[in-house]
């Protein structure tokens, strides 16, 4: 009996920590290269139909962006909405996937070299 309750108690202890990390965890970034750029202007609007027959919009932007290195790359995202002229983003990429999330960040936050 002892044995069945440490072996539930251990099962609860890896599930929980399990959906704790799908929780707080964002494994876009992960291994995931990080580049800061600044939105200068407006993403090229595009329109799809889901399979469920719904509508939706992008926004394409392309643009370069700096490491914290200062070293450049071209960057191609696609936003769910137009973001913000004027705002800086940290954007993570990865080699095989190209950028995989972002995040918009003061231009205090940004390594001098990046900006």
């Amino acid at each position: 009996m002892k044995k069945l309750m440490i072996t539930l108690i251990v099962i609860v202890i890896i599930i929980g920590g399990g959906l704790l990390a799908m929780r707080f965890v964002n494994f876009n970034r992960m291994g995931a290269d990080t580049y800061y750029v600044k939105i200068t202007t407006d993403g090229k609007k595009t329109s799809g139909q889901a399979s469920d027959g719904s509508t939706y919009t992008d926004y394409n932007y392309d643009f370069t962006g700096y490491n914290e290195d200062g070293k450049k790359k071209q960057l191609e995202l696609i936003a769910q909405k137009n973001l913000r002229k004027g705002a800086y983003l940290e954007v993570f990429v990865k080699e095989d996937k190209g950028v995989t999330s972002y995040e918009e960040v003061k231009q205090a936050d940004i390594p001098k070299k990046s900006r």
